[in-house]
């Protein structure tokens, strides 16, 4: 959409209807051009007024720089400079458009509106018209991460649902600061964190067993008419709570990613790689990832599972296969039970290796990753193996000398192994080397969300079984962290998580709390014998010297 196509149109007749008079002194030629220049200002302040809704929105919210009497804002390359009222190229432009006559493909070319703005992109959602956004908080959307259509939502719905969430928030917010605050003395849950516990418990007992056999057909009905296009219907799915909490999450992300797009560190469509093809599996990515232009406007990369390089195509992937020597990643195998093997990589030597690892990872990470300052960490590589190599299911990396004792510095599950448990068996190794070190470690902050979650589970089950384990009366927080190689701040954080943290005449006790650990043991005997643990008897590995 341009801007002044209205005063442009005008502007050319009122010129034409000007030069008829041609025979007049320069003084007069000269005020002839000023009151063109006044008028052209004057229709295009007319137009705006009546340009549509959208239009007039995005324009109130833009932050541009002075505009010239044209309303136009200055440009170096394509803006006409009109601050001479001389201007001998206004003169041209009507000369033009007077020999061009009607001709459309005559005319001089119009300027758009602004970059921020660009509404000759579309949504890539199938019957969407661009407008609203899941967020409710914008009038346009460009992505499908923002589109209310593919998330089967209405443009008031979201406006809703996000006046509802900004509600929510005050409420939090005024009930947090009218508790009192000021100690870690009061370590009990608050009667509104009690209450509101209650009433989450209560409706997720609300929920219903399973689907109806109406539901099903229309969830049937719903992904054979729209396929990937649409998201599949959540309802009844899960707790009302539960699904209020998905959708909140999406609002969120879409509205990071917005912000991104508006400060130009992504562009929607054309710079963000949306699938991978990795080995046996395709793998939707879930962040920006800073992989040269031309193969990132791609939108697809084809990535080798064992030498990490990527590529263009598929041809070009197989070709490679077909010639790629490597089986599994560089440098030294330190541990092996069975399939699973763990890498220790040197970040100092074959680099190039190392730094297509951290693209593949800025692409399931958020918060931090690094790309091509890798010499002074080293990695370590988890992989399966079978007949075919050894496959990557998950790394994290480690500072060589890190003065605050950080034991990860990076760490990441590949999608396709999620939830299987290997997350917690590279968190387990990285305090395993910590035991070998004889230190305590703790992770580097701040943590992704995963991350975060992973780790608390983690420091969960530590310390339950520490506690099923311990014989005698008292118990030391230092004493744990010795056996455990867990940061006494962790320990603290969790025991509190856990409310097995009292302050009483002055001391902190810890309680032992039977039911928790009962539930662990349930779950634990319920688990079984599962593969998915280090074996410390199979690490072969001695702390590095020096770096």
């Amino acid at each position: 959409i341009t801007a002044g196509s209205s005063s442009d149109g005008t502007a050319d007749s009122d010129d034409s209807g000007d030069h008829e008079k041609t025979d007049s002194s320069h003084s007069e030629a000269s005020q002839r051009n000023n009151t063109r220049l006044t008028r052209a200002s004057l229709r295009l302040s007319q137009s705006s007024q009546d340009a549509p809704p959208d239009v007039k929105q995005a324009a109130e919210r833009d932050e541009s720089p002075p505009r010239t009497p044209t309303g136009n804002a200055p440009s170096s390359e394509s803006d006409i400079d009109i601050s001479s009222p001389n201007a001998s190229h206004d003169e041209s432009v009507t000369k033009d458009q007077k020999d061009s006559g009607s001709d459309p493909s005559r005319r001089p070319k119009r300027r758009r509106f602004h970059e921020s703005y660009n509404f000759n992109m579309k949504c890539p959602t199938p019957g969407c018209n661009s407008l609203g956004h899941l967020t409710g908080k914008h009038e346009r959307h460009f992505s499908i991460s923002g589109c209310p259509l593919y998330h089967n939502l209405s443009v008031d719905e979201c406006k809703v649902k996000a006046i509802e969430r900004e509600k929510q928030e005050e409420e939090r917010s005024q009930g947090q600061n009218e508790e009192n605050r000021h100690a870690t003395r009061h370590q009990a849950p608050t009667q509104r964190q009690v209450r509101y516990k209650e009433k989450v418990v209560e409706m997720r007992k609300r929920r219903d067993s399973g689907l109806t056999k109406d539901q099903k057909e229309k969830y049937m009905e719903h992904r054979q008419t729209h396929g990937t296009t649409r998201e599949p219907l959540l309802e009844n799915i899960t707790s009302d709570y539960d699904l209020e909490l998905f959708r909140k999450a999406q609002a969120r992300a879409a509205e990071d990613l917005e912000k991104l797009r508006l400060q130009g560190q992504i562009t929607e469509g054309s710079n963000m790689i949306k699938t991978i093809l990795f080995g046996r599996y395709e793998l939707d990515t879930w962040y920006h990832s800073p992989y040269p232009e031309e193969y990132a406007r791609l939108g697809r990369l084809y990535i080798c599972e064992f030498c990490l390089k990527y590529m263009k195509s598929q041809t070009i992937l197989r070709r490679h296969m077909a010639k790629c020597v490597w089986k599994h990643p560089p440098g030294d195998e330190v541990y092996r039970k069975g399939a699973i093997s763990v890498f220790e990589v040197d970040g100092k030597k074959n680099k190039f290796w190392r730094c297509n690892l951290c693209l593949l990872a800025k692409l399931f990470l958020d918060h931090k990753t690094l790309y091509y300052d890798v010499e002074p960490f080293l990695f370590y590589v988890m992989t399966e193996a079978d007949n075919t190599g050894c496959h990557l299911v998950g790394y994290f990396s480690k500072e060589k000398n890190s003065f605050l004792n950080y034991n990860v510095s990076c760490i990441l599950t590949m999608p396709q192994y999620m939830r299987q448990g290997y997350g917690k068996m590279l968190i387990d190794f990285s305090y395993l080397l910590s035991k070998v070190e004889e230190r305590v470690g703790s992770p580097e902050r701040p943590l992704s969300d995963l991350g975060l979650i992973s780790y608390r589970s983690y420091w969960k089950e530590v310390l339950l079984r520490y506690m099923y384990n311990f014989k005698g009366k008292e118990i030391s927080i230092k004493e744990i962290s010795q056996e455990t190689a867990v940061n006494p701040v962790d320990i603290v954080s969790t025991l509190q998580s856990l409310q097995m943290l009292k302050y009483w005449k002055g001391k902190h006790l810890v309680l032992k709390r039977q039911d928790l650990i009962d539930e662990w043991k349930a779950k634990e005997t319920k688990r079984g014998n599962n593969n998915k643990t280090i074996d410390p008897s199979s690490l072969k590995w001695t702390p590095p010297k020096g770096t």
